[in-house]
């Protein structure tokens, strides 16, 4: 179901979001979960099919614009709102499968590919917290420094 439709991935300097992997993976999954979707019952058309089309496409949105931000705070900000969408998908992606609207793989794949792209935003947004913490700024900023308990 998830595979990558993304032209060439590099591991190169990152010049803008594109080069980012995690962003292509989350657009990979756009696409596998506008796929699914696609075969579901049609009154769930503007329930269930737009709720997890809009949770999905927030992924890649949120780490486009959030790349896009002149401020590291800014940029963690959005990821934590990918984050919070790619929660929404997981969850989603399982109420389709306990309605039997996906397949047992579909749902292991979607499931897989997202817990591939939480491992890499989990990362990104670890890095980024670094290089804050280490320039001084935003240490009181709990959205951004988070108590080492949460």
């Amino acid at each position: 179901m998830v595979t990558s439709t993304t032209a060439t991935r590099t591991s190169g300097p990152i010049r803008g979001y594109r080069d980012l992997i995690v962003w292509q993976d989350s657009m990979d999954l756009v696409v596998a979960i506008y796929r699914i979707t696609a075969t579901f019952p049609k009154d769930e058309r503007f329930s269930l099919v737009d709720q997890l089309r809009r949770a999905a496409v927030s992924v890649p949105s949120n780490i486009a614009e959030g790349h896009g931000r002149s401020r590291t705070g800014d940029y963690l900000r959005h990821l934590s709102v990918a984050v919070g969408s790619l929660n929404e998908v997981e969850t989603q992606v399982q109420i389709a499968r306990r309605l039997e609207y996906i397949s047992e793989d579909d749902q292991r794949q979607a499931l897989d590919s997202c817990n591939g792209i939480a491992k890499m935003l989990g990362g990104l947004i670890r890095a980024l917290r670094r290089r804050l913490h280490n320039s001084g700024v935003g240490r009181q900023d709990p959205a951004i420094n988070p108590p080492p308990d949460s």
